[in-house]
């Protein structure tokens, strides 16, 4: 029940925060720049608003918390700790779209500069789950339910690549109307219905997983073709970081 709660929660949120955000988004200009090697019909799309992610991260947080207040006191903080990783990859994104915007042009930090802050994210969140006992080095072989036991340095090189990759996946994965908010909701509804299926140990992480999807479904109010909005790197980024983390 609460994680429906939540969900209808971001929802409506985010479609408040929506009729807000936009007006002002254009008001400063923050429109998207289009690639000059890209196809022509994307030209439409030049001046659109971009950062639109601020209105589901924003409700997410508000309700996540909110919701999740209980957990945290009886000592649940992995949705704390999930919320807190994908904001420094929506941070980053915002950077980056701040760029785009500032100097008016479609690319924004460099690649360079992408993936030294990524990998330095990875890095500080494996350390973190290590601490609290939340992770060990082991790598699961799906369907032959087999574990293998590698060194720790190795696995975190890994596993920060993997969080990187899989951040960068959803990231490129927003350049169609309403695609990557489409695509990432059903991970989120996957992960809220396994948390009830866990018990109440992931319950926390369902209500965030519940509280994405349901800004997520909000957002797609306003960016399904045609877009009044992008969620931009801001939006995409912070997607990439809560389904890895």
């Amino acid at each position: 029940m609460q994680i429906a709660v939540v969900a209808l929660c971001t929802f409506v949120l985010a479609l408040v925060f929506g009729r807000l955000l936009i007006p002002a988004l254009r008001a400063l200009k923050a429109g998207q720049s289009i690639r000059e090697i890209g196809p022509s019909w994307h030209n439409s799309k030049a001046g659109t608003p971009t950062m639109g992610g601020i209105m589901f991260i924003a409700a997410a947080i508000l309700c996540v918390v909110a919701a999740g207040w209980r957990s945290m006191l009886a000592g649940y903080r992995t949705h704390l700790y999930v919320l807190a990783f994908a904001l420094v990859f929506g941070l980053i994104g915002f950077i980056d779209d701040f760029v785009k915007g500032k100097f008016k042009r479609n690319l924004g930090l460099t690649a360079l500069q992408k993936l030294v802050l990524q990998l330095a994210a990875a890095g500080a969140y494996l350390a973190l789950l290590r601490y609290n006992g939340d992770l060990t080095c082991d790598l699961y072989i799906p369907f032959w339910n087999t574990t293998v036991a590698i060194s720790e340095p190795l696995y975190v090189i890994f596993a920060a690549f993997v969080i990187v990759g899989t951040v960068n996946s959803v990231n490129l994965t927003d350049g169609v109307d309403g695609l990557a908010a489409s695509t990432t909701m059903p991970v989120c509804i996957f992960f809220a219905v396994l948390s009830i299926l866990w018990g109440e140990r992931f319950l926390s992480l369902g209500v965030f997983a519940s509280g994405i999807a349901g800004g997520l479904l909000g957002f797609l109010i306003y960016n399904f073709n045609p877009a009044k909005v992008f969620m931009g790197d801001t939006g995409s980024l912070f997607l990439g970081g809560a389904v890895a983390g």
